[in-house]
């Protein structure tokens, strides 16, 4: 149902997939990459990542990646630690593995399973939603789905854009501050 709304509005996102996420539902991955989607990482196992090793934090990273590459020939680039839990070890070794560390500032707190008007208002009335924003929602979440089509179409109705990360971050001279924000220059 996610991939139809997405479809119908003509909108493209990132889906972050875990190791077992990938390994139940194959076809779902290479529907989303098929349709024009970014595929990132959220790690094989979903750990608080700043609590492991760097050899641990590779695994997790790694695990998944070869995952994906295997089942779709895609090179995920992209990574979101599981909880939002990172620290400069992690996003060391995440560049070291090839990854841009991404961090979202709008929690659509859909994993709250509040209701679809919650998910709606909790977005489109965010204090920190503007352009550039990165929205967390989980499309694992009771009612995210239903609630996406109003998400979109309101939040276009305010003249915003919807585009993949891949879209939207830096990739070159640019240093991350400890919110996760990118910005330009060295």
């Amino acid at each position: 149902m996610i991939l139809e709304i997405l479809k119908k509005h003509n909108v493209k996102v990132t889906f972050f997939m875990t190791g077992g996420w990938v390994e139940s539902y194959p076809d779902d991955v290479k529907a989303i990459l098929a349709d024009g989607h970014d595929l990132g990482n959220h790690s094989e196992n979903h750990k608080n990542m700043s609590q492991l090793s760097d050899s641990e934090c590779e695994e997790e990273l790694m695990a998944v990646h070869n995952k994906v590459l295997e089942l779709t020939g895609y090179e995920m680039f992209l990574f979101r630690p599981p909880y939002g839990d990172y620290d400069n070890h992690v996003i060391k070794k995440a560049y070291q593995c090839g990854y841009y560390p991404i961090q979202w500032d709008v929690d659509s707190l859909d994993w709250k399973d509040y209701g679809v008007d919650s998910i709606i208002r909790t977005v489109t009335e965010h204090k920190h939603l503007g352009n550039g924003s990165i929205i967390l929602c989980h499309n694992g979440a009771k009612y995210t789905a239903e609630a996406l089509e109003t998400l979109i179409t309101t939040l276009q109705g305010q003249g915003y854009e919807f585009v993949p990360i891949s879209q939207l971050i830096y990739r070159d001279s640019f240093h991350m501050k400890a919110d996760g924000t990118q910005v330009s220059g060295k």
